[in-house]
């Protein structure tokens, strides 16, 4: 009885999602045309040869066809495979966003490897900890970024390949490579946050990539129509659907760089030149887009699709959107996913009626190929309106995590109602089921945030603050304010230690992403604790009215222009005095907060102040001075290019999205 309880309650979305997929007609285009035993490498393949001089990728002044891309992807997998470089083995991916970023990850999917993609602005810290985990065979890097690597990374056994001079050695066109790779080997390992202090590697096969799209293409249709953005970083799952579903259906993919993906303006500019029709995105920087639409004339757009991922999607917000576009064209869709079930679990189409009404949280139902279950603490199913926590089974499942057994273990658990061997992975997601077969987020059963996209583990921030020395306790909350999440750091010194702020954030983020730098440091005595001994975060005092020892610069702005920048920044920033020489950063700023201010300060600088420009100069008498030189002076320019490129090293900022983020 309680197992027709528990089938009922939980696969009930998949019921109401197959009845959708009767009665569809075939996808426009080439769609995706899919064989048994397919890997990505074998779609991708009959894709490039169907359709060689088709643009297959654009960055920069750099544009691919589906034959060059494949051809240069040829050359560095033979290259590879003189390395060693078979299935299940890691080829490490250091590169900035550009057309060479995919020539490497196809190559190395082409060797039969498995890519592990590095963001280059991750801390060093945290990349040695990647690649010491995972002991790649070799890291595809460029000559701009590889000096950040050779001075790290000497200890380790590992081959550095700067991919420019590779490809430049490439005088011949090389064919496909036999098949080697099948469709239960890894194709990539994306690292997520710890709640141990220590990133874990989440592996996923050619298969769970594949069974995504062929599932979830009834409903989608891309074809060789479509045009995406390449919007998020490699190092965050959702750029796994953009890169894979745009190229593995003969779409065009636009390359995002960083600085326009943190510049709504220049972003949505984009979008409307490059007729863009499917756009992935995190609620938080969609919001800035529509927040832009409200304040400038609408362009014109070509979208068929905004899919929606990452963090919770707050539908009232999405009235404006509603009112000026309809809720057709383009289909908004929110799509729940989590790295260890590859992207994507759930499918909700949006509408105007449910911006006005939204009844919670919605995610929607199941993908096909997914079963989710709703249980209580005792793993029994829980009744429809019931809270409980989320476990996802089916086709979409991970291989688990790399070198942690116990921890693959605890979250993988044995599924009694799938076939024998079968899993369900524990998400740590509260959920319901309603009574019209969708589920509804409530939050998380543990202490696992997600903050503009990135799913974040606050134990890891807390070991990270632990390791400094003055530090003697530690616990982390999120709080929002006007929309927008913060981290605060809660510290309690050791004895005849002085705890400088600055200098703790600047300590966390050597071994962080910056998204991980708590915003606020409160100083407190004594962590407050329950009556079993752990810490009682509910007691934990509101940073409001706390005295918060943040060293100010006592170099007071001197110019005009410099008081203005300091009277915006303390608006923003919430604080009642700005130095001259205080970093952006270190006083809490982070990306979304710099496209805020940029809006502001574009009404008296006109085009002269860009994103980049607050990373290039991060205090107030920088940004200043940058601001009062002569319009044709390049020198100050040029000069500036290597500063910023440390600022953008330091800067792990938002990508826009998603679960790591998931």
């Amino acid at each position: 009885m309680g197992n027709d309880k528990f089938t009922e309650s939980s696969l009930m979305g998949a019921e109401r999602q197959e009845g959708r997929l009767q009665g569809l007609v075939d996808p426009p285009g080439d769609g995706l045309l899919t064989h048994p035993n397919d890997s990505i490498v074998s779609l991708f393949e009959r894709v490039a040869t169907s359709n060689p001089s088709r643009i297959a990728a654009v960055g920069g002044n750099v544009s691919l066809t589906y034959e060059s891309l494949n051809t240069q992807a040829n050359y560095i997998a033979k290259h590879l495979h003189t390395l060693g470089v078979r299935p299940d083995s890691f080829v490490a991916i250091y590169l900035d966003r550009s057309p060479e970023m995919l020539v490497a990850m196809l190559g190395t999917l082409k060797a039969g490897g498995a890519y592990l993609p590095i963001d280059p602005m991750y801390p060093t810290t945290r990349v040695l900890e990647m690649l010491g985990d995972a002991t790649p065979a070799a890291i595809l890097t460029s000559a701009s970024l590889v000096t950040r690597l050779t001075d790290q990374i000497s200890e380790l056994s590992v081959s550095i390949i700067k991919i420019e001079d590779l490809l430049s050695e490439s005088s011949t066109a090389v064919e496909d490579l036999p098949p080697t790779a099948a469709a239960d080997d890894l194709a990539y390992m994306i690292y997520t946050s710890g709640s141990t202090g220590k990133p874990k590697g989440v592996m996923v096969t050619h298969e769970n990539v594949i069974r995504l799209l062929q599932q979830t293409d009834p409903w989608f249709h891309f074809n060789s129509d479509d045009v995406w953005t390449l919007f998020h970083s490699i190092a965050f799952d959702f750029s796994v659907w953009e890169i894979w579903g745009c190229l593995l259906t003969g779409g065009r993919i636009v390359i995002v760089p960083f600085e326009i993906s943190r510049s709504p303006r220049d972003f949505y500019e984009l979008l409307s030149a490059e007729k863009v029709t499917v756009l992935n995105q995190t609620p938080s920087a969609f919001l800035m887009l529509i927040q832009l639409e409200n304040d400038l004339a609408p362009m014109p757009l070509s979208l068929r699709y905004v899919i929606f991922g990452g963090e919770a999607l707050q539908y009232r917000k999405l009235a404006p959107w509603f009112q000026r576009h309809g809720d057709a064209s383009p289909q908004l869709i929110n799509m729940y996913g989590i790295t260890e079930t590859t992207v994507h679990v759930s499918y909700l189409p949006l509408t105007a009626e449910l911006a006005r009404n939204p009844g919670g949280s919605l995610i929607g139902g199941n993908i096909p190929d997914l079963r989710i279950y709703v249980l209580d603490e005792h793993l029994q199913p829980v009744p429809v309106g019931v809270a409980g926590e989320m476990y996802v089974a089916g086709a979409g499942l991970a291989q688990g995590y790399l070198n942690r057994p116990e921890l693959t273990a605890e979250r993988f658990v044995p599924d009694p109602l799938g076939a024998p061997g079968t899993r369900r992975y524990r998400t740590g997601d509260v959920a319901r089921w309603r009574s019209d077969h969708t589920l509804e987020y409530l939050g998380r059963a543990d202490q696992q945030v997600k903050i503009r996209g990135f799913r974040i583990e606050l134990g890891e921030i807390e070991a990270a603050l632990l390791e400094h020395e003055g530090v003697r306790q530690a616990a982390v909350t999120v709080e929002e304010e006007n929309n927008a999440k913060r981290l605060v750091a809660y510290v309690v010194p050791r004895a005849g230690q002085v705890i400088n702020a600055i200098d703790l954030k600047r300590h966390v983020r050597q071994k962080l992403p910056e998204a991980m730098v708590p915003a606020t440091v409160v100083e407190i005595a004594e962590l407050p604790l329950t009556a079993n001994g752990k810490i009682d975060r509910k007691r934990l005092p509101k940073v409001e009215g706390v005295e918060l020892r943040v060293a100010k610069n006592g170099l007071a702005p001197r110019s005009e222009i410099e008081r203005y920048l300091a009277a915006v920044w303390q608006e923003f920033l919430q604080i009642d005095k700005v130095g001259a020489e205080d970093n952006f950063f270190d006083l809490g700023g982070h990306s979304l907060m710099i496209v805020q201010i940029q809006a502001r300060l574009a009404g008296r600088f006109s085009d002269r102040i860009k994103v980049v420009d607050f990373f290039t100069y991060p205090t107030i008498a920088a940004l200043a001075k940058y601001l009062e030189r002569p319009q044709d002076d390049t020198a100050l320019e040029l000069a500036a290019l290597e500063r910023a490129d440390r600022q953008l090293q330091a800067f792990a900022a938002v990508k826009g999205g998603r679960r790591e983020a998931d």
